[in-house]
């Protein structure tokens, strides 16, 4: 069909130039695929943001928040913040799988990066293992390492900090109860 919104809307809105004025013809309806909006909110100071996508709520802490650089023992920072995820998962949780995902930057390499962010996931399982009290809950941790960027490392060929600190990041992915 058409690939453009504003050609359809052209072709149906402009008269044909040969038309007579009193023309008639056929009218049809513009049918067009909706595309689901998600959309993210982000703490004021960056270091968190969540969004939802169905019933599936994606939680994300940057790690910069969560450990030292190059380490995956959670700071004394990092219990509080998890605090207030198993809060909200106790809350507005309704039982299951709740995913926890590790993240890295692309500087280093492909194996150590992985390492890592297997490690951090593991560290915010074994944490929240202990936050969340209500029964129904199974905890899977899973590290990705630099192959699932939240935005660029690089743009037109030049290293981006504040993309790299956001790519930097647990994940923590759990369904929302029916609403």
């Amino acid at each position: 069909m058409f690939r453009s919104l504003s050609l359809a809307l052209f072709l149906v809105v402009s008269p044909a130039p040969s038309a007579p004025p009193d023309a008639t013809g056929p009218v049809e309806d513009l049918v067009l695929p909706v595309e689901d909006v998600i959309g993210e909110i982000e703490s004021l100071d960056g270091t968190q943001s969540e969004r939802k996508q169905g019933r599936e709520v994606t939680v994300a802490l940057t790690s910069d928040v969560l450990f030292e650089l190059d380490k995956w023992k959670l700071t004394g920072k990092a219990e509080q913040r998890l605090k207030e995820v198993a809060g909200k998962i106790g809350e507005e949780g309704a039982g299951g799988v709740v995913k926890i995902e590790g993240h890295t930057d692309d500087q280093g390499s492909d194996s150590y990066n992985a390492t890592l962010s297997e490690r951090r996931a593991r560290a915010v399982q074994a944490a929240m293992r202990g936050m969340l009290t209500g029964g129904g809950v199974t905890l899977q941790a899973k590290g990705y390492g630099e192959s699932r960027p939240k935005l660029p490392n690089v743009v037109d060929g030049k290293p981006m900090e504040k993309n790299r600190a956001k790519n930097r990041r647990v994940e923590i992915i759990f369904t929302a109860k029916q609403g």
